[in-house]
């Protein structure tokens, strides 16, 4: 794989450039686009959160894997794959603490099987970390904050007014939306420090990424 770049940009510009295709495929899909207008049930946003916990109780695990695979020549990317820790975890309970604001059943949450389509992105973060490389996690963290920070403010303010639901039913919505732009930051300068063969890496991966968080999405109840 060969990046296409303009040398006046970043390595992260360069990400968001040679990703971006992919990018428009996961935010034109008919569901995000109801959720963004409030135009989604009960039932669809419950089913989100429930997806949500099955492949965020991971993040914390897939992390402490890659610091864990990180050569020692790189070891300012273990720093960061530590300081992400810190960051993410207990996470997964917001979500529950969620669900169970909106009437669902948190405990029966904890216990169900993730949904196909959720099984094989968490799957997909496993494999690729062990057996490609451990910069593979990177392109799941861009694909899962970039959307966040995106879209997830608005769609918590839109979801919360159409369905009168209080705000502590959006503990995960709101925390990884405009809130987590400093975390965005701080990956954004991480991505600047790769030299380009990790870079392609990255780019390969969030590509993957794209289309299975995609799927997700595909997969709820409309």
């Amino acid at each position: 794989m060969q990046i296409q770049k303009h040398t006046s940009l970043s390595q992260f510009e360069t990400l968001c450039q040679a990703t971006s295709q992919e990018q428009i495929e996961l935010t034109s899909l008919p569901i995000i686009g109801k959720a963004l207008q409030g135009k989604i049930s009960l039932e669809t946003y419950i089913a989100f959160l429930t997806q949500a916990y099955h492949h965020v109780k991971h993040t914390v695990p897939l992390l402490m894997l890659t610091g864990s695979k990180i050569a020692h020549e790189d070891e300012w990317l273990r720093t960061a794959m530590a300081e992400y820790i810190e960051e993410e975890l207990g996470h997964e309970k917001w979500i529950l603490n969620d669900i169970e604001v909106c009437g669902g059943d948190k405990k029966l949450v904890s216990e169900s099987e993730p949904d196909f389509t959720t099984e094989l992105m968490v799957s997909y973060a496993y494999d690729s970390i062990n057996r490609i490389n451990p910069l593979c996690f990177l392109g799941m963290v861009h694909v899962l904050e970039g959307t966040s920070v995106q879209l997830a403010t608005l769609a918590a303010n839109k979801i919360k007014e159409s369905l009168a639901l209080p705000q502590n039913a959006f503990s995960y919505l709101i925390s990884h939306g405009d809130l987590d732009i400093d975390h965005q930051k701080f990956f954004e300068n991480l991505v600047n420090r790769l030299d380009s063969n990790q870079l392609v890496i990255v780019i390969k991966s969030c590509k993957r990424f794209y289309r299975l968080y995609a799927d997700i999405f595909r997969g709820l109840p409309a």
